[in-house]
């Protein structure tokens, strides 16, 4: 798990430092750590870690986000992103060759966005010098029956560098799965002297569901079931993305017991299934014949739940 690096901290600046005074603290240290000419002790990763926070503290992107994360953690701190951090936040894609030295930390927020980065492309003309917007990409959340089922639908992106949200209207590819983007061309940022816009990349994340789990494109159901259900078998109603099935319950199973339902995950090349993890649930013991119950099986049964410990 990486640790919590205090970009601030690492450059001695208030968090409401302006980008002018930002700019200018970076130029010193860079110079007072380079390691060409620093006789700083530990100045090559002193400089790896200025450059690293001044790559995010002077993107207005990228420091937004950073923000995000509030002033409570501790430098060295471990660190797990939130769940939904960066969610509906366009980065840029324009990290250049240094991004592959950074910290795991940086890669934990930002990394999804530099994989596949297009970053800034230059083109020459005989009328002058243009250059093309850079990539963006922003992380989304859909839900799994988005996936399932494929079609479109109308989402909403901050941009720290655009100012105010922006609202598209995109198309869910039909078996998408999560860590997969959706490209959409010329939606990044404008170029310049005439170049064209840059790509807007989607990367998608499932949102969590109710009932299923998630992993590539199976999926996973933890089902409920009586324990006479279990013992006896049973045929029980049993949801799925596509509907509800009657599902064939063995008897004699156990808690935990993994069931398979081919080709019932998400569509693909090849076809997702669905297991189904059953978990055997008792009923409470709340009333007076309830209490009977359970007090003549434990006379008529012969059952030690306990005999593999002896």
């Amino acid at each position: 798990m990486p640790e919590y690096k205090d970009y601030y901290k690492t450059m001695g600046v208030a968090r409401d430092v302006g980008q002018d005074e930002l700019k200018r603290v970076y130029r010193r240290l860079a110079r007072k750590y380079h390691p060409d000419v620093s006789k700083e002790k530990d100045a090559e990763a002193r400089f790896k870690d200025v450059q690293e926070a001044y790559e995010v503290l002077k993107d207005p992107q990228k420091r937004a986000a950073y923000d995000q994360l509030g002033s409570n953690w501790r430098q060295g701190q471990e660190f797990r992103p939130p769940p939904d951090w960066g969610q509906n936040f366009e980065f840029s894609n324009a990290f250049g060759d240094q991004e592959g030295g950074f910290s795991d930390f940086f890669s934990s927020l930002f990394g999804g966005a530099a994989r596949g980065a297009g970053g800034p492309r230059a083109r020459g003309g005989g009328r002058g010098f243009a250059m093309a917007g850079d990539d963006q990409v922003a992380s989304i959340e859909i839900d799994v029956e988005d996936s399932f089922r494929g079609g479109s639908q109308t989402i909403e992106l901050k941009s720290a560098q655009m100012g105010e949200p922006r609202t598209l209207k995109i198309s869910i590819p039909q078996g998408i799965v999560e860590g997969q983007r959706i490209r959409l061309a010329g939606q990044g940022s404008p170029g310049q002297g005439g170049g064209p816009s840059g790509d807007l990349y989607l990367e998608i994340r499932f949102r969590k569901h109710k009932l299923f789990q998630v992993e590539g494109r199976d999926v996973t159901l933890t089902l409920p079931i009586a324990p006479w259900e279990a013992a006896l078998g049973a045929t029980v109603a049993t949801p799925t993305l596509a509907g509800t099935v009657d599902l064939r319950i063995p008897a004699n199973a156990k808690a935990g017991q993994r069931m398979r339902l081919k080709g019932r995950g998400l569509p693909g090349a090849t076809q997702g299934d669905q297991y189904v993890v059953l978990k055997i649930v008792l009923p409470p013991a709340d009333s007076a014949r309830a209490r009977e119950v359970y007090e003549e099986m434990q006379r008529e049964l012969p059952f030690d739940p306990r005999a593999e410990f002896q």
